[in-house]
């Protein structure tokens, strides 16, 4: 099977051992990864910010530069849930159905929960606001991490809660989206677990800078890392 990685931006520009994570992953299950390298961004905070018109080449550059792949895999609900909510509200809509959340793309496509794994930490998920609500990614991440050898998975008190991200909310309003960052880094911290997954670099980004400031030992990872991680290519 031959699938287009979509990384996306933060992945790119801030947090690439993701996207080698979601290569390395997808080739040990037998995928043959392509990365078009005509990929910019999504248009999403452009959208999101009110700039439809700006957003339009972007959306554009899209659709083409992952033409002709039955599947496109990306390791970000926000993105995922861009192409395939928004897209066609645009014009676009062509995309969309080819389009793929990774944990969705691991249960629904290649229909496995468990990847080979191995991440011996106490792990606790927040499940980001686009994979829950728009995706609806529902349990697909927490049956992929309960199959990962040595990894204990406990609950997130408020787990559905958004973390304050929220991409140019967190500019435009940083006091409201701080303290809602702090509440999820306190429940989190509370569950007594090392590792703060989840599926949104952004999400995670916000977060971990959030834990670094309170002086907390957890560390943000995301999933896609967790499951890449082995005996023989731990995740360091």
């Amino acid at each position: 099977m031959r699938v287009a990685l979509f990384v996306t931006c933060v992945i790119d520009a801030v947090y690439p051992a993701t996207g080698i994570a979601t290569v390395r992953l997808l080739r040990r299950l037998g995928v043959e990864v392509d990365f078009p390298a005509d990929q910019t961004c999504c248009g999403q905070p452009q959208y999101n910010t009110g700039y439809r018109r700006e957003t339009l080449p972007l959306v554009r550059r899209t659709v083409r530069a992952f033409e002709g792949y039955d599947y496109v895999v990306t390791p970000s609900g926000s993105c995922a849930a861009m192409v395939r909510d928004t897209y066609p509200a645009l014009g676009a809509p062509e995309l969309g159905p080819r389009t793929y959340e990774l944990t969705e793309f691991l249960v629904d496509v290649l229909g496995v929960t468990d990847v080979g794994a191995y991440f011996p930490h106490t792990v606790t998920y927040h499940p980001s606001c686009h994979g829950l609500r728009l995706l609806r990614l529902d349990d697909r991440p927490r049956r992929l991490l309960e199959a990962v050898r040595g990894l204990e998975l406990v609950e997130l008190p408020g787990a559905e809660e958004c973390c304050g991200f929220g991409g140019t909310f967190a500019v435009k309003n940083a006091a409201v989206s701080v303290a809602m960052g702090r509440d999820k880094v306190r429940h989190a911290a509370g569950t007594g677990a090392g590792v703060l997954c989840g599926g949104d670099s952004s999400c995670l980004m916000h977060l971990d800078g959030i834990l670094r400031r309170e002086g907390e030992r957890m560390r943000a990872v995301h999933i896609a890392e967790i499951l890449a991680s082995t005996e023989e290519e731990p995740l360091r």
